[in-house]
């Protein structure tokens, strides 16, 4: 197995499940993760996922339609990168960083895994 991680890749968005927060829009960080199989072992860019083609389509869908929640968000990215990519797993988190909640946090999340 070998995994390929790109972490913080911040988008803005307009997610959420509050009328302002679709309207004026946010930062969303996504956290990906996604198993290769043996791909790396040839030492091929031909052979790799595109690190630049992952990030397109985790904009594509985050800019493609608004999500109420972040679990759906998580969900349709990484269905749409089982789809698009020959992977054998793909993880998906995303965070919040600058959610309003009664007491102060650093973030809040939805995480996916698909196998």
């Amino acid at each position: 197995m070998t995994v390929v991680e790109i972490q913080g890749l911040e988008l803005r968005g307009r997610h959420g499940a509050l009328q302002e927060e679709r309207e004026a829009g946010q930062r969303f960080l996504f956290d990906v993760r996604v198993d290769v199989g043996e791909a790396g072992r040839s030492d091929r860019l031909a052979d790799a996922v595109d690190y630049r083609a992952v990030v397109a389509v985790v904009r594509e869908v985050s800019d493609g339609r608004r999500f109420t929640l972040l679990e759906a968000l998580a969900q349709a990215v990484a269905e749409e990168l089982m789809s698009r990519f020959p992977l054998q797993a793909v993880s998906v988190r995303v965070r919040k960083p600058d959610v309003r909640l009664e007491a102060p946090v650093e973030w809040t999340a939805a995480s996916v895994e698909l196998p």
